[in-house]
This record gives C-alpha cells, sequence and structure tokens, in this order.
C-alpha cells in the first residue's frame, strides 16, 4: 500500500520541486541555475523509479540509476566547494519536501507513517552514499597529490659527467623507494653515469626499515654498473645506524654531498682546480 502512495508523488513532482527549491534556499544548500538542473534531474529520476518500486528498493534497477546519478550530483558539488554536511541538507530537504507532499495526499496516520518510513529508509541510504563518494573523492585526490609529490621530491639530477645526484628529503617508505629506485636506474641508462650518488641530509630519521630500502637501492644501482654513495651521514645518524646494528658493510659513506662528489671525482680520476687569474 505505502508503496502506490510513494509512487503517487510523481503527480505532484512540481509542486514537490517548488518545496524543496524553497527548503534549499532557506538551508543554504542552493547553487543557483546549476542546482536547479540537477535537482530536476534528480526529482524526476527518483519519483520515476518510486512509481515502479516494487519489494525492496535496493534490488530495483532503476534504483541504480537514481543511486549513480546522485553519486554524480554530489561528487559535483563537491568540485564547487560544498561540505558533505551540505551534500546530506541536500537530500535532507528533499525528503522534508516529499514528507510535506505526503501529508497532503494521505489522510490516514497509520498508512502516512509506513509511507514516510519506507521513504526515510530509502533516502537515508542515499544520504550515506554520498559520504562515502565525497571520502573516495578526497582519497583520491590525496592519492594523487602524494604521488606527485613523491616525483616531485625525488628528482635525480647529473652534477657531472658520470655523476648522477639524489637527494632524499623526507621519510622513505616501500612505495617511495621503487619510486626512486626508477627514477635513479633510468637517469644511469639515459646519462650513462657510473656513478649515483644518494643524499639523505633531508631524511629525519634512519631506522632499520629506511636503511633497508637504502641498501635496496644501493643494490639495484650496482646491478646496473653503477657504484653508489651515500652521503648526508649526519653524526646522529650514525648512531642510530650502530646502535640498530645495521650493516653498511662494503656501502661508501660520506659526511656530506661536497665529500662524496670529491670520491666520485677520485674513482673517475678527476681533479678539480682552482684557476690562477692572471
Amino acid at each position: 500500500m505505502q508503496n502506490n502512495f510513494l509512487g503517487g508523488l510523481k503527480e505532484h513532482e512540481n509542486r514537490l520541486l517548488t518545496v524543496w527549491s524553497q527548503l534549499l534556499i532557506e538551508s543554504g544548500s542552493d547553487d543557483g541555475a546549476v542546482e536547479e538542473e540537477e535537482s530536476k534531474e534528480f526529482a524526476s529520476l527518483f519519483l520515476s523509479a518510486l512509481a515502479t518500486l516494487n519489494g525492496r528498493f535496493q534490488d530495483s534497477q532503476e534504483f541504480e540509476k537514481v543511486e549513480d546519478l546522485i553519486v554524480g550530483i554530489s561528487t559535483s558539488r563537491g568540485k564547487r566547494g560544498f561540505s558533505p554536511r551540505e551534500n546530506a541538507q541536500y537530500l535532507t530537504t528533499f525528503k522534508q519536501a516529499s514528507s510535506q507532499i505526503l501529508s497532503e495526499l494521505i489522510t490516514d496516520s497509520e498508512n502516512l507513517y509506513q509511507a514516510n518510513l519506507e521513504l526515510n529508509a530509502i533516502i537515508d541510504n542515499m544520504t550515506i552514499m554520498t559520504f562515502e563518494a565525497f571520502m573516495r573523492g578526497r582519497e583520491d585526490i590525496i592519492s594523487r597529490q602524494v604521488d606527485e609529490i613523491s616525483e616531485i621530491s625525488t628528482p635525480v639530477i647529473t652534477v657531472w659527467e658520470g655523476i648522477v645526484a639524489l637527494p632524499i628529503i623526507g621519510t622513505l617508505d616501500s612505495s617511495r623507494t621503487q619510486i626512486v629506485m626508477e627514477n635513479l636506474l633510468q637517469q644511469i641508462v639515459d646519462t650513462g653515469s657510473s656513478i649515483a650518488i644518494l643524499d639523505i641530509s633531508g631524511v629525519p630519521a634512519v631506522d632499520s626499515l629506511v636503511a633497508q630500502h637504502l641498501i635496496k637501492t644501493v643494490s639495484a644501482t650496482r646491478l646496473m654498473g653503477a657504484e653508489c654513495i651515500i652521503s648526508g651521514i649526519r653524526p646522529e645518524i650514525a648512531q642510530t645506524v650502530v646502535h640498530l646494528g645495521i650493516d653498511l658493510t662494503g656501502i661508501i659513506t660520506k659526511a656530506s654531498l661536497a665529500s662524496a662528489l670529491k670520491t666520485a671525482f677520485d674513482m673517475l680520476q678527476l681533479t678539480v682546480v682552482k684557476r690562477k687569474l692572471v
């Protein structure tokens, strides 16, 4: 019985849109012409789905279209600056408008209660979906920003013919180590360099996990036929390495990038001298 009452809302679509529009304005969730077009599309599809509702709304193909639409509207509103709370108000006001129309159509209190109960279940479920869509959107943005920052913070530069350097800033984790190795190895291939300097001056702390990542990078570099030097070994890092019993035997380590560069010159049998001005 309540399904028929909910389906009857379709016949009062224009009236419902008018009430809903007013409620959106009062709640501050209105966004002008864009909002009006989205609201018309949503109301039309939602009310059409209600008219064909048969049993559980989750099993209805029509409601799958409605859910896809509300997720799209929620995402669009999020990009326009609406908060999750305002997205929730978008559906809450629609529920209020629908309940108002139902109260005008249904005189029997029991039928009105049952109709509102089912309407609330449907719209509350979609409200949860808008929160989930918002969170997924935020997670995608954060993930993309992390990737972009990782790319920016792992530049491989050619400091001399045959010598490349990679200054590492921030903490090394598994995913970032992969990016570091890929960038470094690719640059070694592109430049034909035989020496790579990993400068960890910008790494806040070195623990056993970070050390393992560094050792893996050094091993991968050697497999490419290049030697690797780790620079930026501060006193506190040296103490930590010794305390943790981390074995860096066989890896050239230097306190500064300048010292590492000098060692690289020696390995390539190069000498840099100051020119005397005449």
